[in-house]
């Protein structure tokens, strides 16, 4: 397994199709939580803002996102329709990604993270 030492170089190594996707999700992220920074924490894309705020990752036939427990928690009910665990959950690939839901999350997470 690869590497990865930014967001971009991530991206690129997944073909266009999921590439877009990721795109979309990380600039959702990015929308949600303009003052956030990105990294790579365990080898996936990461957005940090007063901690770990949210991860995401490409598989063969979902993307993940991982909002710890207390995103997926709070959001359970719009979450119940996709395979999810305690602190993940799994949007396929052959399905628009939910960017207004993602956006809600980042944005629980962010005002979750502040008041650290």
């Amino acid at each position: 397994m690869a590497k990865f030492n930014s967001i971009d170089e991530y991206i690129k190594g997944f073909p266009e199709e999921v590439q877009m996707k990721l795109q979309e999700i990380r600039d959702a992220i990015k929308a949600a939580a303009p003052d956030s920074e990105e990294a790579i924490s365990y080898n996936i894309p990461t957005f940090k803002l007063n901690g770990n705020l949210v991860h995401f990752a490409a598989f063969k036939a979902h993307i993940g996102f991982y909002a710890l427990p207390t995103g997926h928690e709070a959001f359970k009910a719009e979450l119940a329709k996709y395979k999810h665990a305690k602190g993940s959950v799994q949007f396929p690939l052959d399905q628009k990604m939910p960017l207004s839901l993602i956006k809600k999350m980042v944005k629980f997470r962010v005002k979750e993270n502040l008041n650290k």
